[in-house]
Formats: C-alpha cells, structure tokens, sequence
C-alpha cells in the first residue's frame, strides 16, 4: 500500500468479488479495507485469505471504505449502488449494470445526487488484446463476435445475453460510438430457464452491421472480435490475447493492378503475377500486445479515477447504454419465440 491509497472494499465476494478482492490486495494504490456478504462464512475466508477484515453489514463496510466494488446478484445491484451513493461512496458495479434500464437510470440518478463516481465493470474492455486493436478500429463497415463458453450453473439468473454477450455489446458500441438503429435476434434455452446460446445483429445509421453470437452451452471455449473496414481487417482473440492485423495501401495495389504501361507507368512489372503483386500492397502482422490482467487494469483506471488522473472503468452511461441495447436483444428474441410458438400452434 501506497501513501494516499484508496480505502476500497467489495460488496458481495461470489466467484467474481473474489477476483475483486484479491486484486485490491495486490494493487499498491489500493488499501482492501473489508468485503461484506450475505454468506458470513464465505466472507470470513475471503477476508482471511486477503488480510481484511469481514463486515457483519453493508453500512459498516461501507463507513470503513472510500470505493466499494459490487458484486452481488444482479437483481441487487440497484439497491447496492444507491445505499453506495447515499453513503457518500464511489462505486464500482460489475455488468450487466442492472436489471432493467430504469434500474440503471435511478443508479445514475443517485450517484450524480450524491456527486460521487459510478462505473460499471465493463471489463474486456481491458483485455490487452483489444486495447492493442482499439487504435486501428476506424470506422468499421462489419463487426462479428463470437463468445463461446463451457456450461456452468451460476448466472442463470440471466440469459446469456446479459450474461456474456452484454461484453461484445459494449465493445461494439463503443467503438462505433452510437446506438444501432434496428436489432433482431434469436436465442433459445438449452439447459436452464433462460436463453443459452443466442444470435443478434445490429444496424447503424452510418451503415455498420454487427453480428454477435453469445453461447453458453458449447463444448469449446472462444472469445473473437473481428473488425471489417475500408482498408483493413483486424482479428482479436480475446482468449489467447493475441490481435492480427491486415491493412490494404489501396493506392498501391490499384497500382500494382494496373497493366504495364510504358517505362516507368507503373503497372505490372513483367512476369509478376497479379496475385503477387496485389499481395505486396497488403501488410501483415501480429500487433504487440501489452501484458496484464483485464481486471486489474480496470480496477487500476477506477482508483485512478478517483484521484482524477484517467477516464476510469465505462461509466455509468456507458453500462446504461449496454444494457439498454441487451434489453432490445432479449425482446427481439421474445419476439422471435412467440413467432415461432404462433407458427407451430398453426400447423398443428
């Protein structure tokens, strides 16, 4: 711990505030002061294992800490960010932000009452591999994204579009930099009450297509992006963290395209093949990518937020804005079944 370190604390410590605390432990900027959780015995072990202390209740922890990290059950994260706000904390709130949109506005409403930060945990968004694409994404013309995942029994509570897909959302918007135009969607429930595995597309009003497949049920582990646009294309592998790079020079290959003119027009040179000479005008390369875990440079921007030194974490809007748009994909998906449940009931 460093001089001037944040007093932070994680409210609820599940599989994710766990992860949360243990990086609070670490960071020199940070000062764990306690976790809290409805299960006391779970908090007493993570509170031993990281060397802080267990708090009986919410309010205490929250009179002890600066920040607090929030990781309960989504159907609690309304509640927990405004007893954060009213305790004069700053909040770190993992995704999805809530459970519906009006929950997320009454989230921002209360943290700008209060005048205290409120970020979301929109954390692939420092998955190393996509801040190394990030600087090459320009004005992308086809965005797809596969997130593919083994099965297992926690976050039922949710589809798998606020479960998972709600990240490539956020990245997609994000770069994009507005709301898509039309959605539709198609999901269907394979081993719990909720959708399993799900398709959306997405259509701006620059033009831009987003097609995501989210899958909770595969037998595969995938996490890929990949960004088409005018002059390039960018694959990022968010699971192995790696990101290639393909740019077209279009002046240059028109030029290699061209057939031979007179001495020095350019053109062909004779005996190149075209293929060739076209695949001399398109560069190739693995971009570097930076090491670090996405959670701890997210928890990293939001302490160092705090002190007014960086953007921080997606904000409140931000996480508003992702949420909004899963909102859409699981009504597209709603609509999708009854068409279906119409369908069969007609042939029958």
């Amino acid at each position: 711990m460093s001089a001037g370190a944040v007093r932070a604390g994680v409210w609820g410590v599940g599989v994710w505030g766990e992860k949360h605390a243990r990086v609070y432990h670490a960071l020199p900027e940070a000062e764990l002061v306690g976790v809290h959780d409805r299960d006391a015995a779970l908090a007493r072990a993570v509170a031993e294992r990281y060397g802080c202390r267990a708090f009986d209740s919410a309010d205490g922890l929250l009179a002890a800490c600066e920040a607090v990290s929030i990781a309960v059950p989504t159907v609690g994260h309304r509640e927990a960010a405004e007893r954060a706000a009213a305790a004069g904390r700053h909040a770190l709130v993992e995704k999805p932000m809530a459970v519906t949109v009006d929950e997320a506005d009454a989230m921002v409403a209360a943290a700008r009452r209060a005048q205290v930060v409120l970020q979301v945990g929109q954390v692939e968004r420092f998955n190393p591999a996509l801040l190394a694409a990030r600087p090459h994404v320009r004005g992308p013309k086809f965005i797809e994204a596969h997130r593919l995942a083994l099965f297992q029994p926690r976050s039922l509570d949710v589809d798998v579009v606020f479960d998972l897909m709600i990240h490539d959302l956020d990245a997609v918007l994000d770069v994009v930099g507005a709301a898509p135009v039309s959605v539709s969607a198609v999901g269907v429930a394979v081993l719990s009450g909720n959708e399993d595995i799900a398709n959306a597309r997405l259509e701006f009003a620059d033009g831009c297509v987003a097609n995501l497949t989210a899958s909770r049920v595969s037998q595969d582990r995938l996490r890929r992006i990949r960004f088409f646009q005018g002059d390039a294309y960018l694959s990022v592998d968010l699971f192995e963290k790696t990101c290639d790079l393909l740019r077209v020079d279009v002046a240059r290959l028109r030029a290699a395209l061209r057939p031979a003119g007179p001495a020095g027009a350019g053109g062909i040179a004779a005996g190149v093949a075209p293929e060739v000479a076209a695949g001399q005008a398109i560069e190739r390369r693995r971009l570097e990518v930076g090491a670090g875990e996405p959670l701890t440079l997210e928890l990293q921007a939001f302490l160092r937020s705090l002190r007014g030194a960086g953007a921080g974490a997606a904000s409140a809007e931000a996480g508003r804005a992702a949420l909004a748009v899963a909102a859409e994909v699981r009504s597209a998906m709603k609509l999708r079944a009854r068409q279906w449940a119409d369908r069969a009931i007609a042939a029958s």
